[in-house]
């Protein structure tokens, strides 16, 4: 895959800042999912941040696909961390998510994405490899973000190197994700005005997700702590579930 434009200009953000970042808005997300309530002015703001985190992780699929040493165990690292974070990721969000079916976590999606990522790469028939790569698109809706991440890893992919397609793509993902947004809070008696307001303010996340990696990636790593960052990227997600749960846990006391 060639680098986009937005990579060749080395000043900005690194890869390393960007994700951090994520793991920040990721953090605010579950904590008005888990502490916060529903419908105050404080909770839809960092629900709304968290929307960030996502649809940055995905840029991050692609690209990691690309240039990862061993595919292999880039996709055997999200399938064992899919199995890792399933219990800390029901445990925090079982309230949230009380009354909806079991919910897979995000790894479970991203893992979904790496292998649209790889039907696309490996299978040459292009009916098998459309066919393929929608039936991943359908599994994710069972998991967290379902649906709207594994089709915008598969438009990146598709367009990866041109800017404007990839600007495209988010812009396309956060309008959808809007009026899906839109729809729920209709569904729950908000009116229409309200209902837009909130599918306006869902849909911000993702378009800063898309400036960020599109406009201020630098194309580069940290130049320290590359491993610590590595593997630190992969454990916040369970361990901060967790800790999140057990914090719950003792403010019920």
């Amino acid at each position: 895959m060639e680098k986009t434009e937005a990579q060749t200009v080395r000043r900005g953000l690194n890869r390393d800042v960007i994700k951090y970042v994520a793991m920040v808005t990721m953090l605010l997300n579950h904590i008005a999912h888990v502490f916060l309530t529903q419908g105050t002015v404080l909770q839809e703001v960092f629900e709304d941040i968290g929307y960030f985190t996502a649809p940055v992780m995905c840029y991050f699929l692609v690209e990691g696909y690309a240039y990862t040493r061993s595919k292999v165990r880039y996709g055997l690292r999200l399938l064992v961390f899919t199995v890792i974070s399933q219990i800390p990721f029901y445990l925090a969000l079982r309230i949230s998510m009380e009354g909806q079916p079991l919910i897979l976590n995000m790894f479970y999606t991203l893992f979904c994405s790496f292998l649209i990522l790889a039907a696309r790469e490996k299978i040459a028939d292009p009916l098998w490899r459309g066919a393929c790569c929608a039936i991943l698109v359908l599994v994710t809706v069972i998991g967290d973000w379902q649906i709207f991440a594994a089709l915008l890893v598969y438009l990146l992919a598709e367009h990866w190197g041109d800017r404007r397609k990839m600007l495209m793509d988010y812009g396309a993902v956060a309008l959808v994700y809007s009026l899906f947004i839109t729809r729920n809070y209709m569904w729950e008696n908000y009116g229409l005005p309200a209902s837009l307001v909130h599918g306006l303010l869902g849909c911000l996340g993702i378009l800063a997700a898309g400036a960020a990696v599109l406009f201020f990636y630098n194309g580069r790593r940290a130049e320290h702590g590359r491993n610590f960052s590595k593997w630190f990227f992969y454990l916040f997600y369970p361990v901060h579930l967790l800790v999140l749960y057990l914090l719950s846990v003792l403010m019920q006391r």
